[in-house]
């Protein structure tokens, strides 16, 4: 038998998850969305690009996230993000409805851009991993490899100058015919540049790319092999069925790439109302360790415009050291007179 209080405390808990999901059952976020309207956000939700020296910041340099991610479950509703490679991770794990990957760099949206063709253009793990390194399929790489065999075999392949050309006219042909985007001469050298990147240094590439930095270097293949504290792997290109979640949502122009500062006026709070217009809330916001580069007053504007966003009592808040409830985050903000 359940004690009084134990009851009380299982009825408030029901009421809180139905008044936080309520929302959600009635959302109304696009199962799809056109060419014209993945185009159309970007360009309205977006502010003016800015500068990051530290990195090209082609790929993330957090070795733990699987961590993590071991504790994250499907939250449905928007997911917001920053940076490369790590946000399919979690989103792989948190199941959203859409995704926003707002970055200050307009070369973050272009290499989210090379990311959707290739997902689109790839039939599986094994194929993906191909095309964004330029190797050759192994003969006898199944799609039920794990993501160890994946990694061992591409660490070993030669790259082929051959597939590299024939995946840069593809990945063009996929954004610029196939979905007619209008992307500048600049875009196009940038996501050349990127795939370039990964042909050149294959699995081994880095954070920190050809920059001699004493400094933890984890790499694509490290992170994408990565393990929590029960040795399981968590990486997007895990499991068969991480990979293709995924590509379903790339296909259906459900990752939507903002250019943004999250210290800026408008694209984070942009974000927060289209998903609010749609009846649905933020169930995960994955800010890196963007906090260490904003100035006190950049962290104050940060923290106004999350205080805007549809999140909550369930929303997670996640960042370079683990997750936490959205709530927790908002308290741990500077207060207004401070």
């Amino acid at each position: 038998m359940w004690s009084v209080p134990a009851v009380r405390l299982a009825v408030v808990l029901v009421a809180i998850i139905f008044a936080n999901t309520a929302c959600w059952r009635r959302s109304t976020l696009p199962h799809a969305l056109s060419d014209a309207e993945f185009s159309h956000l970007i360009d309205t939700l977006s502010e003016p690009p800015g500068v990051f020296a530290l990195s090209d910041n082609v790929v993330s340099n957090e070795p733990h996230y699987a961590d993590t991610i071991q504790w994250m479950r499907a939250t449905g509703g928007a997911y917001i993000g920053v940076g490369p490679e790590q946000n399919f991770s979690y989103m792989a794990a948190l199941q959203p409805r859409i995704a926003f990957i707002l970055d200050i760099r307009r070369e973050n949206l272009d290499l989210q851009l090379l990311y959707k063709a290739l997902f689109e253009l790839s039939a599986d793990r094994v194929d993906f991993v191909s095309r964004l390194f330029s190797r050759p399929r192994p003969a006898g790489l199944a799609s039920s490899a794990s993501v160890d065999e994946i990694f061992e075999s591409y660490a070993a392949a030669t790259p082929s100058a051959e597939l590299y050309a024939a995946t840069t006219a593809l990945v063009r042909k996929q954004l610029l015919t196939t979905h007619a985007l209008k992307l500048s001469e600049t875009d196009l050298q940038w996501i050349d540049v990127a795939l370039g990147a990964f042909y050149t240094s294959g699995p081994a590439i880095d954070y920190y790319g050809s920059n001699k930095v004493d400094a933890v270097r984890p790499s694509y293949r490290d992170l994408m092999t990565a393990k929590d504290f029960t040795r399981r792997p968590r990486s997007f290109l895990a499991r068969e069925d991480a990979f293709t979640f995924i590509k379903d949502l790339q296909t259906r122009n459900l990752i939507v790439p903002i250019v943004g500062d999250f210290a800026g006026p408008s694209a984070l709070r942009r974000i927060g109302d289209y998903v609010r217009d749609h009846h649905d809330r933020v169930g995960a916001m994955y800010g890196s360790n963007v906090g260490v580069y904003l100035t006190n007053q950049q962290r104050l504007n940060f923290c106004r415009s999350l205080a805007t966003l549809p999140a909550t009592k369930l929303t997670w808040f996640i960042d370079s050291n683990g997750r936490r409830l959205f709530d927790a985050k908002l308290r741990t903000c500077p207060k207004e007179s401070e």
